[in-house]
């Protein structure tokens, strides 16, 4: 099962489903080099072949050259996955400035394992987001679960996506008007699956079933779609959850991020 379900990860989620949403995108040999509004590089591909070392480190090369000449972009992220073959690839990327941030797991499963009743405190309430002062204020919480000094134009930028993509769900939980969880379901048009992302809660408010049924909403809202399988780049916070829930962890991905050295 585990290979089954990292055969449909790397067959309908890698290179082109990464990059719907960027303003632009360039092909260099297998790598896909997208822009994304706010300043953001991210490249991806779906595997590089038989390249040797200095194969892959020319194209690190060539990656961070393209980026180097868009002023616009303030920040690149190359994503790596751990079973893909790519020798010398860290190497590589910590030569060109690239720094590794801590890595995560690649957990995948069917909606169906988790659209389950979950028990909740009384005073939590889960829906949908309703506004956009709500999408701040979940913005906000996540900031503040992941010490993000830019949430605010995240969610600003998460506010004009639900505007103008309906596909994309922003779920709550909320204590007295407070949000002390959320998380996204992004289904992937064309594909099988949809994503689970931005998943946090608030440290006082964790271990007691909320985010587990935030993710169990969210579960039977892409069932409604449709959709079969979920994906989530999870965190040791979240993977525990996902697993108990019948997800399997397929492999591991981290990503390297460059930043544009300030003048």
């Amino acid at each position: 099962m585990q290979q089954q379900y990292l055969d449909a990860y790397d067959a309908q989620l890698r290179t082109t489903p990464e990059v719907s949403d960027a303003s632009s995108t360039v092909e260099h040999g297998p790598l896909l080099l997208a822009t994304f509004p706010g300043g953001r590089g991210f490249i991806t591909y779906a595997g590089l072949g038989d390249l040797d070392a200095d194969g892959v480190a020319l194209l690190v090369d060539a990656a961070t050259d393209h980026f180097v000449l868009v002023p616009e972009v303030t920040e690149v992220e190359w994503k790596t996955r751990g079973h893909d073959r790519a020798p010398g690839l860290h190497d590589a990327l910590i030569a060109r400035g690239f720094v590794p941030e801590d890595p995560e797991s690649i957990m995948v499963g069917e909606a169906q394992l988790l659209a389950q009743q979950v028990d909740i405190p009384t005073q939590v309430t889960i829906r949908r987001s309703r506004s956009d002062d709500e999408v701040l204020a979940a913005g906000e919480m996540q900031g503040l679960v992941f010490d993000d000094p830019d949430w605010r134009s995240r969610a600003e930028s998460l506010i004009v996506r639900l505007h103008e993509d309906a596909s994309t769900e922003l779920w709550i939980a909320l204590v007295d008007d407070v949000v002390v969880s959320a998380g996204r379901l992004e289904p992937v048009a064309g594909t099988e699956f949809a994503g689970l992302w931005g998943g946090a809660t608030l440290p006082e408010w964790r271990g007691r079933g909320i985010y587990r049924a935030l993710t169990a909403e969210r579960a039977r809202s892409a069932l409604s779609r449709g959709i079969r399988y979920l994906q989530s780049d999870s965190t040791e916070f979240s993977r525990p959850i996902l697993e108990r829930s019948g997800f399997l962890k397929v492999s591991t991905t981290t990503p390297y991020v460059w930043t544009r050295p300030s003048i």
